[in-house]
């Protein structure tokens, strides 16, 4: 049976569509539903007023029937729009943990570089310090060499000279 709800009464369509009107107080609707069944009365024979369906209710109906077709989509629309925002909130998180990861990441890489240059840089400048070290031992020893040359040639004239006398 089908249940639809009509001011003061409840309205119950049976298999062969037959409208049974009941009283709205629960008690007396049980007992009236138990004695149609027990009695085998809840067929066609009832009254004319029973059988007729007005277009007024059949229009209520139809309508009561879209309103809950409307919010059955409305509900399936709202829980695919929530589906919807959880998965782009989780989209958006595993998007921020994978830059933060990046930041991490480009830091340490960033720390490596730095000390590679630091190390760089310590290696140029004992490097520069040992070729101005090596530089100047170049020139003290030109200068010895120059000094060395110039003692022979005045060693050669003084020992001519000391053989001349």
């Amino acid at each position: 049976m089908i249940p639809a709800e009509i001011t003061g009464y409840f309205q119950y369509i049976s298999p062969e569509y037959n409208i049974i009107n009941m009283p709205s107080s629960p008690t007396s609707s049980l007992n009236y539903l138990n004695d149609l069944i027990i009695n085998n009365n809840y067929s066609s024979s009832s009254n004319s007023q029973e059988l007729m369906i007005s277009n007024n209710s059949t229009s209520d109906e139809d309508h009561h029937q879209s309103i809950v077709i409307l919010d059955e989509r409305k509900q399936r629309r709202m829980l695919s729009n929530r589906e919807s925002a959880r998965r782009s909130r989780m989209r958006k998180q595993r998007h921020l943990d994978e830059l933060w990861a990046q930041v991490i990441r480009l830091r340490n890489e960033n720390n490596c570089l730095i000390d590679k240059l630091n190390r760089v840089s310590e290696t140029q400048d004992s490097v520069l310090k040992e070729n101005s070290k090596l530089k100047e031992e170049a020139s003290d020893l030109r200068q010895l060499v120059c000094e060395l040359k110039s003692n022979k040639n005045n060693n050669n004239s003084f020992s001519r000279e000391f053989e001349d006398n």
